[in-house]
């Protein structure tokens, strides 16, 4: 309504002058006619007179209407412009909104902050699995494997078996100076020398323990193949005893003839070279009720392969109980025999005897296996040989055309044992 007032206004101007015309007709046409008696002078100067006063009214009112439609043009014109002015700042007002539409605007850097969100490191945090294989290259020096390496200790075990392979030479950081001289004397037969690689002794008597202040007593050295390391090496010091069987003791001509000779062959050995065996002491036992010396004397008890032999003649079981007396408490009983792939009858006839037997005859004795050794192993022996352990070397007991087969082989696979008797 009020955007339409100036064009009414205007319309209202326009239309003004002849308004006033019509008012001007109107007014002549209501003046009243002359009366019909009076002369004509009279009503023409009337006419005359009132055209005139009419004409002034008119032009008058022309006046007032013309100010008047002036004052309505300049407002109009006023409510134009104002109407105008209104119009422009309308805009103004509705780009006032524009602003608000623009915080609208201005929220798409709030969606910024969700572009920045996407390259944060949230992503990256995802590639974080990537250092994921390192843990597996670290896995690779691995070892727990070091379980491993725990399985390793495993491999420990194994580490013996070199000792099990024939050597020329023992150790040069086993044994002691002293023992390592007794072994490379040169009083030794070459003979024996040459097995070193099969017995060894510098290994062997070094885990049993044997000190060069000590009393070791050696059960049947046979020809004495040991007593050229012991008896020099405990000289100074110690004192080394020969336990051989008493010929007297014996029940039949056989057995008293050949431990008779055993005794005699080893005594010949002794007294041949007196720089080396004049201190030694030979102790005869009977083999049915043996006594190698006073009880609690000894600080070394050894024996090679010889418990086969005691097994078959029934006398193993009062064997050990006579190594248990003499020995001092805390002393060692040392046990090298041929090994057999498990248990065999008490009447066999191979030479070898099962590892548990051998351990079962020392604790029931009273002694207490201390430790094993594969110190004098030989995994190439199969023990199945016609002869037994005297099919192979050094006995050879078989045919000629075999003889490389058997020195492939080499000497008998053997425990090493160590017991202790208690304290």
């Amino acid at each position: 309504m009020e955007r339409n007032r100036p064009a009414r206004l205007l319309l209202l101007a326009a239309l003004l002058p002849g308004l006033t015309a019509i008012a001007h007709a109107q007014d002549t046409k209501s003046e009243p006619a002359p009366a019909t008696g009076e002369p004509a002078p009279t009503s023409a100067t009337t006419t005359d007179a009132a055209p005139s006063n009419a004409a002034d009214a008119a032009a008058a009112a022309a006046q007032t209407a013309a100010n008047e439609a002036a004052q309505a043009a300049e407002a109009a014109r006023a409510s134009a412009t104002a109407a105008a002015a209104a119009t422009e700042t309308k805009p103004t007002e509705v780009a006032a909104p524009t602003p608000a539409t623009q915080p609208a605007e201005a929220t798409a850097p709030a969606a910024q902050p969700t572009e920045a969100v996407a390259p944060a490191p949230a992503p990256k945090p995802v590639e974080a699995p990537a250092p994921k294989p390192k843990p597996v290259e670290a896995a690779a020096p691995v070892a727990a494997t070091q379980p491993a390496e725990a399985t390793k200790p495993a491999a420990k075990p194994a580490e013996p078996k070199p000792a099990t392979k024939p050597a020329t030479k023992p150790a040069g950081d086993v044994g002691s100076p002293s023992l390592r001289a007794a072994v490379a004397g040169s009083w030794r037969d070459p003979k024996n020398v040459a097995r070193d690689g099969y017995r060894h002794p510098l290994e062997t008597l070094t885990f049993f323990g044997a000190k060069p202040e000590q009393t070791i007593i050696e059960i049947t050295p046979g020809g004495g193949w040991y007593s050229e390391i012991l008896a020099p090496f405990l000289r100074e010091r110690g004192k080394y005893v020969a336990a051989v069987v008493d010929p007297d003791t014996q029940s039949s001509d056989g057995a008293r003839k050949y431990q008779t000779k055993a005794k005699a062959t080893l005594e010949q050995k002794f007294a041949a070279s007196p720089a080396q065996y004049d201190k030694v002491a030979i102790a005869a036992y009977d083999s049915f009720k043996p006594a190698f010396g006073p009880a609690d004397s000894a600080d070394l008890v050894l024996t090679f392969r010889n418990v086969h032999n005691w097994r078959s003649a029934g006398q193993a079981e009062v064997m050990f109980r006579g190594f248990y007396d003499v020995l001092k408490p805390g002393g060692t009983l040392g046990v090298v025999e041929h090994r057999a792939k498990g248990d065999v009858p008490a009447d066999d006839k191979t030479g070898y005897v099962g590892q548990a037997q051998v351990i079962a005859l020392a604790e029931a004795a009273g002694f207490r296996l201390e430790a094993k050794s594969e110190i004098n192993a030989n995994p190439r022996d199969t023990k199945d040989h016609p002869n037994g352990v005297w099919t192979l070397p050094p006995v050879n007991q078989h045919d000629a055309a075999d003889d490389a087969k058997y020195q492939a082989i080499g000497e008998s696979d053997r425990m090493t044992l160590r017991f202790r008797k208690p304290r």
